[in-house]
């Protein structure tokens, strides 16, 4: 038996390409002694910018955060509704919720993960003002449903991220279709720091300029406060950081894909696999499979030296967090939750680490 650990992240491994680059870009930084709002943002923006044909991004201190400021940015009334799937990370609805704003759990579509269209249209009333919608796992939403829902009904559109770095629908990049797009770049991502960082992207000067006072203390010149802001500013040392793995992300996301390949081909119908559409590119940040037996799987294959991860093992409107939204019922997203598995599948992993991967859960009885 091969006692090997196949771990499901080792961020030190997914980074060791980059190790030398790394070193020298921090010596270069301590020798600068510029650590705040400097010119590897200025240029991580630039650059972020480009990979998406996008003149508007603000670096932000993390992905919650680009969320918070995206909303705060449409000046919506307190209580206004805003829809968002029901299987997303508890962030999205934070967001939400920190700017004084109603979420509206929409259930996701069972073979995608990703909301759902149909679902959204139900649950439009006349307090509703934005779609938040979320890139799970590295898959596009049906952004053509979507934004004719948002355009027909005069809403906002704003696209979470935080899991789809480079994927695309029907060939346009995620981050581009909504009013906001934020992203996260937290160590994990396909394109990931080496702390927390975050970044936005807009389409109007006027909501760039807004974006750029709310994360600077609502100051467009130092010491003169225009707007109520806060301090959420991408780290130059991280802004630098990215700077060396965003020309990498491609590479990074071909080969994610590669491995991904293995599985979809490999693994037998006895696990439920995410669904291959030609108009949608997976970038897959997670590769998620479910299975009636989840748990005894998981344990299963932690006693085969193969970690996994659960995204995410409780429904948000369960969590204790949102206890008023205890007593709600979604079926599809608690379903979801209750038998999703994510596999190693990382810019450290091997393809004999995977075909490992695939043969343990192949003899899974």
């Amino acid at each position: 038996m091969n006692h090997t650990i196949i771990p499901y992240e080792n961020l030190k491994t997914l980074n060791k390409p980059f190790e030398d680059e790394l070193k020298q870009k921090f010596s270069d930084f301590l020798d600068k002694g510029w650590y705040i709002l400097g010119e590897e943002v200025s240029l991580f923006e630039k650059e972020f910018g480009d990979f998406h044909n996008e003149k508007y991004v603000v670096g932000v201190a993390n992905g919650l955060d680009a969320l918070i400021l995206s909303l705060k940015c449409c000046n919506f009334k307190t209580g206004d509704e805003v829809i968002v799937p029901s299987n997303t990370y508890i962030a999205t609805i934070l967001a939400i919720l920190h700017c004084g704003l109603t979420p509206v759990f929409v259930e996701p579509d069972i073979a995608t993960y990703n909301i759902n269209p149909e679902e959204i249209k139900k649950a439009l009333t006349k307090r509703t003002v934005a779609i938040m919608l979320v890139h799970l796992y590295g898959q596009c939403c049906d952004m053509d449903a979507i934004t004719s829902i948002a355009k027909e009904n005069n809403l906002k559109l704003i696209e979470d991220c935080a899991q789809a770095h480079g994927a695309t629908f029907k060939g346009q990049i995620a981050g581009t279709f909504g009013d906001f797009s934020a992203f996260s770049f937290y160590p994990t991502k396909n394109l990931g720091a080496l702390g927390d960082a975050g970044a936005i992207i807009c389409k109007s000067e006027d909501d760039y300029n807004t974006l750029r006072q709310l994360r600077n203390y609502g100051s467009e010149k130092k010491y003169h406060n225009g707007i109520v802001g806060y301090n959420s500013r991408l780290d130059e040392i991280q802004a630098a950081f990215l700077r060396i793995k965003l020309p990498h992300l491609r590479e990074i996301n071909a080969h994610k894909k590669k491995l991904a390949s293995i599985y979809h081909s490999g693994l037998s119908n006895d696990f439920i696999k995410p669904v291959i559409n030609s108009d949608f590119k997976n970038v897959y940040h997670i590769f998620n499979i479910r299975h009636q037996e989840r748990d005894r799987l998981k344990d299963y294959l932690l006693a085969n030296h193969i970690g996994t991860e659960i995204h995410y093992p409780i429904s948000p409107h369960r969590q204790k967090a949102l206890k008023a939204m205890n007593h709600l019922n979604y079926p599809i997203s608690s379903e979801i939750h209750r038998t999703t598995l994510s596999l190693p599948c990382s810019f450290a992993h091997q393809t004999d680490d995977i075909h490992r991967v695939v043969d343990v859960l192949n003899k899974f009885k």
